[in-house]
């Protein structure tokens, strides 16, 4: 008997064609996915671009009011640095704080330490719980927005009552300060406050909204009058728009990073969709209990059964898994006619001495045969096959 060939290794695995075909409608679906993404990330950047920036001329830039401001002899500095905000902080000097949100619990600490005593105004838009309570301390804002935007001042403020009407909805204040001025309700709470300092004739102004600052508001209601207003009572208006740049955040242990500034309806919806998942999960690998054996309906010829099996091998080109069936199979006819264990039957070292000593072939082809990788094509498949009939015939004779 002569020795196999060696032939080339057969692998399952799909092609890339078959790889393509499969995934090509999950990657369409994802590509579409991630260009409405990238498109609505781009509509969204164009339309904010440079939003409360006062040297932007979009429509949620604030240029209109700068220049009006600098028409009327008010100085308008734009800083994006704490330490800049700090030192601007002066009795001529008005300090709008654009996004107050976008500071650390440390540089908000620091930013009222300057202002609290400088004897000028400071204007904070759109405070947040945690910002407006370190930088105006004595001012919760509740968590329910106003959901109107145009109100009436119904308060005594000077600025407010000439205004008049003003987009000033947005986050509603409460306050325990009794001399605090309170402006444009909504359900009874205040969406613009006026808090005085206690020493050096200065001010806090907290706004619910930044929308009387937008070029494409100002001209809506009293929108103007009271941006001018609340902006133009000193000669100098330094506008500070935080940067996450900026080297003082990390001073005091607290930097933001990406989580914090999402807001939080987007986090609580990533976590039902998690959930979501987790729970899809499990309802599709639940376990139905162990198999319970049924007689079928009709018997089947072990042929039919064979051929089915053999016809999947093909389909699959899986002749190194028939081929590894059909060795197996033979040894385990083998061992007990050459007087081994079955046990033993798939150790090269137990079985193919005692083939030997039945045979006339060598080792070498018996390893190879019984042993060897699987076969490259089809024909090679069909030849192994009638090679190891012929051996188990042999073994029977012998």
């Amino acid at each position: 008997m002569t020795a196999e060939a060696t032939l080339p290794t057969t692998s399952t695995a799909p092609t890339a064609r078959q790889v393509w075909t499969r995934a090509r409608g999950i990657t369409l679906a994802a590509v579409l996915v991630l260009v409405a993404a990238v498109a609505m990330a781009a509509v969204r950047s164009t339309d904010r671009h440079g939003e409360l920036d006062p040297r932007s001329a979009d429509p949620y830039g604030s240029r209109a009011v700068a220049q009006l401001l600098t028409d009327r002899g008010v100085s308008t500095r734009v800083v994006t640095s704490l330490g800049a905000a700090r030192n601007a902080a002066g009795a001529d000097t008005t300090l709008l704080v654009a996004v107050p949100d976008l500071l650390t619990s440390s540089q908000q600490a620091q930013l009222h330490k300057a202002t609290a005593t400088a004897g000028g105004r400071t204007v904070l838009v759109a405070a947040g719980s945690s910002s407006v309570e370190r930088l105006a301390p004595g001012v919760t804002a509740d968590p329910a927005t106003s959901g109107a935007t145009t109100l009436a001042p119904d308060c005594t403020l000077p600025e407010a009552r000439r205004a008049g009407s003003a987009d000033t909805g947005g986050i509603r204040y409460t306050t325990t300060r009794p001399d605090a001025d309170r402006c444009y309700p909504s359900a009874r709470l205040a969406t613009l406050l006026r808090i005085p300092e206690a020493s050096g004739g200065g001010d806090t102004v907290v706004l619910g909204a930044p929308d009387i600052l937008y070029n494409d508001r100002l001209d809506k209601q009293g929108n103007a009058s009271l941006a001018l207003q609340l902006l133009g009572s000193r000669p100098h208006l330094v506008w500070y728009l935080p940067s996450l740049s900026d080297a003082s955040a990390t001073t005091g242990g607290d930097r933001k990073d990406f989580l914090d500034l999402l807001p939080s309806g987007w986090l609580w919806a990533t976590l039902q969709l998690f959930i979501a998942a987790v729970l899809a999960a499990f309802w599709r690998a639940r376990r139905f209990g162990p198999l319970v054996p049924e007689k079928l309906p009709v018997a089947i010829r072990a042929s039919e059964t064979a051929e089915g099996r053999a016809r999947l091998y093909r389909k699959a080109d899986a002749r190194d898994r028939a081929a590894t069936a059909l060795r197996s199979t033979t040894r385990i006819r083998l061992a007990p006619l050459v007087g081994i264990p079955v046990t033993q039957a798939h150790t090269p070292e137990a079985l193919l001495p005692a083939l030997a000593a039945h045979l006339t072939g060598d080792q070498q082809a018996l390893h190879s045969l019984l042993f060897g990788p699987p076969p490259g094509d089809d024909t090679a498949l069909i030849a192994l096959t009638d090679q190891l009939d012929a051996l188990e015939r042999e073994v029977r004779r012998s």
